[in-house]
């Protein structure tokens, strides 16, 4: 059998076509709710289409959209999945610069709602599936198994009309043996490219209602036990808390490998401090790194607050007050611990928790697989000064339902960024470098020519 690789791309030539793909797709406004991802769907369809590859239009209910594309090899080895998702959270247009669905190119950057998450990632993908019919079935190559694309609906939603549909009603189109899905990072330090985290697990998200009770009456006259002001008491220690430090095989490894990288010193002895199996060092690093939040988050369980509720008139002292906290498991850990810390540190019989929402854990898939090895070796292509890194994500992806299937699925940011480009996710003037979008297409299209290859 061939190699997968036939003939090399035109990287320059890809990396406008990337940029026309991408501004298309954001100016389709797929804000969710309520998602219309459909048309963002036959757009896909269509560039499947005019380059001869298989592909199938699903509308899980009327509005919303997903694709599934199959390029098909030779059944040497189970299909690899390449994913993302086609919905965006919403904007506040007055805190842009730019349209927010404008797709502007400005400074270097290719601006708007997606850019980032996910749209970015689902037109790697594309590429990465355009290129391997142009480069390798074309020029009469052969891929050692299917590579299937998916694009799906609702995902920041939690994806009932989107992966859990197609699970649900086509399983048999992501029968796979890997998926590369979003859900990593690839982070520029101190002005430098400086590593690829790759997810190869994730924090299982929960919903909590804290509900606070007091006297109620008229707000002339003020009430000891008022239950706002209880709660905003109960509030003030939950935000105060902080979680115990939990490691696991993969923040071991993510913080152990940074370590030798990183380029500030005490925090990288803070990393090795973290990764060694002694527990006077890891509290002794745990201690420096807690007061950054991005590894904070990843060493301990996450609780916060997201929402408050009570009150009927301006008049009225209410009876009741509540908070939803949004908690954020680490893989294996128990929600009805970090409840029952919460329920001993606010020390108010008066202020209850009560668990709304129970997330699903999802067992960690192996980043001495192949795939993580092929990520491995096409950062390294790239750029040889790279430090790749298995990663535990905060944040929920559909990774976390395919892994409850058995299936070993990854998770990648492919561009590189730095943490104020990064923390516009979800945020105004979300962007994305145009250099960066060049390597991370690319990224994704050597992993996957590698995995699929002969």
């Amino acid at each position: 059998m061939r190699s997968a690789q036939v003939t090399a791309p035109d990287w320059t030539a890809v990396q406008v076509e990337t940029v026309a793909h991408l501004q298309a797709l954001i100016r389709i406004n797929t804000v969710n709710p309520p998602g219309n991802e459909l048309a963002a769907a036959r757009y896909l369809v269509e560039q499947f289409t005019a380059a001869g590859i298989a592909s199938q239009l699903f509308e899980p209910t009327p509005g919303r959209g997903a694709v599934v594309a199959r390029i098909r090899g030779s059944g040497a080895a189970r299909p690899v999945i390449i994913m993302g998702h086609l919905d965006v959270v919403g904007v506040e247009p007055a805190g842009w610069s730019v349209d927010p669905f404008g797709g502007v190119v400005q400074d270097g950057y290719l601006l708007g709602r997606g850019a980032i998450d996910d749209k970015g990632m689902v037109t790697a993908n594309l590429m990465t599936m355009l290129l391997l019919q142009r480069h390798v079935v074309n020029a009469g190559g052969a891929l050692s198994r299917d590579v299937v694309f998916v694009a799906n609906a609702d995902e920041e939603a939690g994806g009932e009309w989107g992966m859990g549909w197609l699970l649900a009603q086509h399983p048999e189109l992501l029968d796979a043996e890997v998926a590369l899905n979003e859900g990593g990072r690839t982070r520029i330090v101190a002005g430098k490219a400086l590593y690829v985290a790759v997810q190869n697990t994730e924090k299982v998200p929960h919903v909590v209602t804290v509900t606070a009770k007091g006297p109620g009456g008229h707000a002339a006259i003020p009430l000891e036990g008022n239950a706002i002001a209880r709660l905003g008491r109960a509030l003030a220690v939950v935000g105060a808390h902080r979680e115990p430090l939990t490691l696991t095989p993969t923040t071991r490894a993510f913080f152990g490998a940074l370590a030798r990288a990183w380029p500030v010193a005490d925090e990288a002895a803070a990393m090795a401090d973290v990764a060694s199996d002694d527990a006077a060092r890891a509290a002794k690093g745990d201690a420096l790194l807690a007061r950054i939040p991005v590894f904070n988050a990843v060493l301990r369980a996450g609780v916060s607050p997201v929402l408050l509720s009570g009150g009927i008139r301006s008049n009225v002292i209410p009876t009741e007050a509540t908070a939803t906290l949004n908690i954020r498991t680490l893989p294996g850990q128990s929600l009805d611990d970090v409840v029952a810390r919460l329920v001993a540190a606010v020390g108010d019989p008066l202020v209850s928790f009560a668990v709304t929402e129970r997330g699903d854990d999802a067992p960690a898939s192996d980043f001495r697989a192949p795939m993580f090895e092929a990520l491995r070796e096409a950062t390294l292509l790239l750029d040889p000064d790279m430090v790749v890194v298995p990663y535990l994500s905060t944040g929920a992806t559909d990774s976390a339902r395919l892994r409850q299937l058995g299936m070993q699925a990854f998770g990648v940011l492919p561009f590189p960024m730095t943490q104020d480009d990064e923390d516009r996710m979800h945020g105004n003037d979300e962007r994305v470098p145009l250099a960066s979008l060049a390597f991370g297409t690319r990224l994704i299209y050597e992993a996957i020519a590698r995995v699929a290859g002969s």
